[in-house]
């Protein structure tokens, strides 16, 4: 049966109350050719195998096919502004993204131009220092030179005289040649992401007042893993639960810091920096940390930074994390060590008071756990 309704039929039951051939009312309507007939017209031979429904009954058909229909483009209405409503977030989130990436590039060579431009600085005034060691020395040596050949044409004359010369000699005999320290200047060429952090990497150890129940410390207070989970503690199952927490026993209030921590033995950590709010039991409030968290979801990792909540796109397994604060500039950066790049950074940070190093493990629910985090010993002394 057609699903379409001719425009006729509406002008025919309208205007034409009287069947045009045999002026009797239409009582029928034949759904083949769409048009309204009377009881003569549906026995002639025109409309003998026709689908012919009563009016009524017809415009009843009509009634219920249109209501599905309007129901079927309001539902596709719904859909299309849900979809509509879907890609204008996603677009500004992808706006979001695209402005906050551009703004962790521009912090992070704003802080490497910072170091680079320190560095060279430095290697100039020890080159300096070294160019006017090297004159001092050769000066020195001159006046060696011309007195030892002093000494040979007048030997006669100096075993004579030789308390005088002697005096004379004794104090550039005293000084001591040495080589010039400098740093190697190709050692100071920015190699990678971060070339320059590790002269600034600290020595950090762990706070034992600071540490929770269900932590173990070992006995340097450089590696901290998840002991055995005491009765009291509430654990939450199907919750990742970074509460067993200990911060660093060292504190900044200013200059720039840098650190690493070794998570190869972690699936589920974090790290970052905390202002020294804490109480002895590592209690503090969310708002006060920058954080990163690795965390082991089946076979895949995910990371995170905080805060705001967000989700960072690298899905392979870190080593070695590094952790850099400069306390001036308000920036906290995550590296990823091994690969010597830059997980995410956070600039324009506004720091009030102390800010320490914190170390975080997920408390297990209910199954054996033995996740570490041990922190480096610095490459370069600081």
């Amino acid at each position: 049966m057609s699903k379409k309704l001719n425009p006729q039929l509406q002008h025919n039951i309208r205007e034409d109350a009287y069947c045009e051939t045999h002026l009797e009312p239409p009582q029928l309507f034949c759904d083949n050719d769409q048009v309204t007939l009377c009881g003569k017209c549906f026995q002639s031979q025109e409309h003998k195998s026709h689908v012919v429904y009563g009016i009524q009954e017809a415009a009843e058909n009509y009634r219920k096919l249109f209501q599905e229909i309007l129901n079927t483009l309001r539902m596709k209405l719904d859909v299309a502004k849900n979809i509509l409503t879907d890609e204008q977030e996603r677009m500004r989130v992808i706006q979001e993204e695209e402005q906050n990436f551009k703004t962790m590039i521009e912090s992070e060579y704003s802080m490497q131009f910072r170091l680079l431009s320190e560095e060279n600085e430095l290697n100039f005034l020890r080159l300096h220092r070294y160019q006017c060691d090297s004159n001092i020395r050769g000066v020195s040596l001159n006046h060696l030179n011309r007195f030892a050949t002093e000494l040979e044409e007048k030997s006669q004359e100096m075993l004579q005289n030789a308390r005088y010369y002697l005096e004379r000699s004794e104090s550039l005999l005293l000084q001591c040649l040495e080589p010039a320290r400098i740093t190697d200047l190709s050692s100071c060429q920015v190699r990678g992401m971060n070339p320059m952090l590790p002269v600034l990497q600290r020595h950090i150890t762990l706070d034992p007042e600071t540490v929770h129940p269900c932590l173990v410390l070992s006995e340097d207070l450089r590696r901290v893993r998840v002991g055995n989970i005491q009765q009291g503690v509430l654990c939450h199952p199907g919750r990742l639960d970074f509460s067993a927490t200990v911060m660093g026993l060292e504190s900044f209030t200013s200059g720039r810091h840098y650190w690493e921590v070794d998570v190869e033995k972690a699936t589920r950590w974090q790290l970052g920096i905390s202002e020294d709010s804490a109480d002895r039991k590592g209690n503090m409030p969310e708002a006060s940390k920058v954080l990163l968290t690795g965390s082991l979801m089946g076979t895949n990792y995910t990371f995170w930074v905080f805060p705001p909540l967000k989700k960072v796109c690298l899905r392979k397994q870190m080593l070695k994390v590094g952790v850099f604060l400069d306390y001036e500039y308000g920036q906290i950066s995550f590296y990823n060590v091994t690969e010597r790049s830059l997980v995410y950074n956070f600039s324009s940070l506004t720091f009030q008071g102390a800010l320490r190093p914190i170390f975080s493990l997920c408390i297990p629910n209910g199954d054996m756990n033995s996740d570490s985090l041990t922190i480096s010993l610095p490459r370069v002394p600081s």
